[in-house]
This record gives C-alpha cells, structure tokens and sequence, in this order.
C-alpha cells in the first residue's frame, strides 16, 4: 500500500465516530472518498455530506464499481459483507482503519498515544487542546467530541498527532488492539482495568494487549504511566522505553474547570506529557483555564421545573462511580437520580453484577433499563437489572427497573422536584430518553 498512488478511498462502516472523521480528514487531503453504512442517519450523515463525501445506504457489492484505490474496512465489518467478500474475492487493496492512519496520518509526525481503560477522550482533548492553545496546532483523532474543536479528527500542521489509543481489536483480520498501529512516540497510560468482555476473556489478557503497546514504544520514547495503579506499573515493568510515573500530586498547582478526582488525574498525566513536550506550566495552565470540556462527558443536556439532566457515557462501574463522585463534586446538596442502560458488551453481561450495583448505590434513586440487545446473549450471561435493582432497595435505595426510556419517564418524572440532577448514563441514544424527560418536566411546570 503506497500512499502515493492512493486517489480514490472506499470507507466500509463510514458512519461510526472514528471512521467519519478519518474519512473527513481523508477529504481534507484532497482524496476522492466514498463510504458505505446501513446506519445513515443525521448527525452523521450530514456531517459527512457537508464534506462533500458521498454515502451509499447499505452494503452491497456493487458500492465497488467505482473501483477505489483503497478500501478501508471498520473493525464492525464480518465476513459475509457483500462489500468485504468482493474485497476478497477480487482481491482489491483493502487495509483496516488502524492502518490507513498510521500511513496516511501519523508516520512522519510525533505520535502521543492516550491510552487506558478510563479517561482517554477526556484526556486526549485536553493533551490536544493544550497542544493547540499553545500554538503547535496538533492533528488528532477522539473517540468523542471535544467543544473545543467542534470536531473529533483533524489532520493538524504541527509536529505532533495526538491519538485515542483503542485497546480494542482492529479488524476481522487483525485481533490486535488498534493502539499498536499507531507508532507511538509518547503514551500516556491512564489505568488497565478489565473491560470489552466480547474480546478479551479475562485481566490477564487485557494486560498482554497492553504490553504489546508498550512493547512497540522506541527506546527514545516516552511512558507517562499512572503510578497509583498496580496493573498500569506491572505493565511497564521492564519496558525498553523511559517511563516516568505521575500520580495526583503532579496536578498541584494546576486547575481545570472540571470536576472529579479522576479529571485532576487527567489532567496531571497531561501537565507531565507537555512538561516532556517541551511546553512550560504557564502554557499548560492557559490550555487547562480555556478547555471546554467534551460532550457526553457530564454534559448538561438541559434543564426544566428546576431540574438539570446531565448526559454521560460511563457504561463501566468504575466510571460510574467516579462521574456520580465528580456531580456531586459538582451539585452539592442536591438530590442525584442515576439512569442507567447497560447498552456496552460488558455491562450487558453478568461480571460486574456486584460491582454496578456498588457504583450507582452512590446515587440518591436509580433507575435501570433493560439490557440491550438481549437476543444476543443467554440468560445465564446477562446482567440481571432486576435483581440490581431488588440489591438496591435492600440497601434501602429507591430504584426501580423500567424496560425503556418511555417507561423509565413515566416512572422518574413524579418523583423529581426543583433541585434535583439527573444523570442518564449510557453509551447510546438511550431511546431519547433525555429529551423525553425534559418535555415531561417542561409541560410539568
């Protein structure tokens, strides 16, 4: 694959959060981009429109008739895709996305790759936003939407590309984890916890993924590494890179306009990362003073009759607990309802039984969707919201299990009154639930 004679590129899952912005940055150097998708729908098939990029709604063979240059295949993609077997059959230049930015978009650039179980959006847009603010104009790619940049992938003038670094797998034909791909320079290593129970069986395997990220890292590179997290130490122990260490108490004298501990940790691996870049703590303190947060991080989505409803997309029960820590951080004194779809491919499943209801036991009432996506699952794998929800009232908790977001409406709306939060947490749409609810609130008042 030699990206000189790349003209043309073909993008199979156009539509996922990655794969547009890779695509609109793509448009951007001037290539001729197509995609295919059989979720096109605003906002994204808009967004992607507006950059002159044509759609084709569904996959089929024929979307290859054009004969692109380069396909590239989103790690969603299976066998028995019309597209993929075509690719297959007729042998046609295909690689993943991992792949295509590692040539089209960081060789040649210092990467800084964020990776961990928590944390990376946030921490990536702040990395990135410092960098920007600083006047070093970064190209970066962001599992999310920073407010900042209005935008998640940008291909940057500066020497530097800043990276969520994913630790799930590639592509069908690739199960490594995409943050190998992606020649890092500098990693930031927030926390290695066990997550994504569709592809990794257990700890021990989610720690090897990791290795293998630090096992790629150059001599002359740099680790910055959570030192107050046993498994993120035992990961780099032994690494061939430098490795410096920060904990909590890098962020003194810094502040960000963000509440929660696990912002300040955040934010101390940032302050250490552009301390190594070369940026001085004034420049570093005006990127935290300016930074303007990310959406579906704690966002307020709107407020009505007196009550505020947040939207986050914590779907682990650490995440969880510290983004109900950060609003009540945040909300002193006031009432916190939680709502809660288990909607990842962990959540879904049984293994953190005890440890979601610990979390959202931190919340003054909850109230738990119907796991998505049942059909997928046995029964003797999936969580059990029902008896989440019974553990919690034992504990003297008002929560209540509603299937979906009409129902969970019904049930909060009467319950709330001026003053309280209510935080919807899922890493979906949630079934509009948000706007639902303050429609209620509104024709309440």
């Amino acid at each position: 694959m030699l990206t000189k004679e790349v003209k043309s590129v073909h993008f199979v899952g156009i539509c996922g959060t990655a794969m547009a912005g890779v695509a609109a940055m793509c448009r951007d150097r001037g290539y001729f981009v197509t995609g295919s998708d059989q979720n096109v729908y605003p906002p994204m098939s808009t967004f992607l429109e507006s950059r002159g990029i044509r759609i084709l709604n569904g996959y089929r063979a024929e979307n290859l008739d054009h004969r692109p240059d380069l396909i590239v295949i989103g790690n969603a993609m299976k066998r028995g895709n019309p597209e993929v077997e075509r690719v297959l059959d007729e042998r046609l230049n295909f690689c993943s996305v991992s792949d295509f930015l590692r040539e089209f978009f960081i060789r040649g650039k210092h990467s800084v790759v964020v990776a961990g179980t928590h944390g990376k959006t946030t921490t990536t847009s702040l990395l990135a936003w410092v960098l920007e603010s600083a006047g070093f104009a970064p190209g970066f790619l962001i599992g999310g939407i920073p407010n900042n940049f209005g935008t998640g992938a940008r291909v940057g003038k500066g020497p530097h590309f800043v990276i969520e670094g994913d630790e799930y797998d590639t592509a069908f034909f690739d199960k490594r984890s995409k943050f190998v791909h992606y020649l890092p320079d500098t990693v930031i290593l927030n926390n290695i916890e066990f997550d994504h129970a569709d592809i990794f069986p257990d700890l021990a395997a989610v720690k090897r993924a990791f290795r293998q990220l630090v096992a790629v890292v150059p001599r002359r590179g740099l680790i910055v590494a959570n030192g107050d997290d046993a498994n993120t130490r035992e990961v780099v122990a032994g690494c061939q890179s430098r490795v410096r260490f920060f904990t909590l108490t890098d962020f003194a004298g810094y502040t960000i306009p963000l509440a929660g501990e696990h912002n300040q940790r955040n934010a101390a691996a940032v302050a250490v990362c552009c301390v190594e870049l070369g940026l001085t703590r004034e420049q570093i303190q005006r990127g935290f003073d300016t930074f303007a947060g990310v959406k579906r991080r704690m966002e307020v989505r709107g407020e009505a009759a007196g009550v505020t409803v947040l939207d986050d997309f914590a779907h682990h029960p650490t995440a969880l607990a510290e983004t109900i820590r950060a609003i009540r951080a945040k909300y002193p004194g006031r009432r916190l309802w939680a709502l809660f779809e288990p909607r990842s491919n962990t959540t879904r499943r049984n293994i953190f039984q005890r440890e979601l209801t610990e979390a959202l036991a931190l919340a003054d009432g909850v109230f738990v969707a119907r796991v998505d996506r049942l059909n997928e699952l046995p029964e003797s794998e999936r969580l059990n919201p029902e008896r989440l929800v019974a553990e919690l009232v034992a504990r003297g908790k008002p929560a209540i299990y509603a299937p979906g977001a009409d129902e969970i409406v019904a049930a909060v709306g009467p319950q709330l009154r001026s003053g309280d939060v209510v935080a919807v947490f899922s890493n979906g749409g949630f079934g509009g639930v948000h706007d639902k609810l303050l429609a209620r609130l509104r024709q309440s008042s």
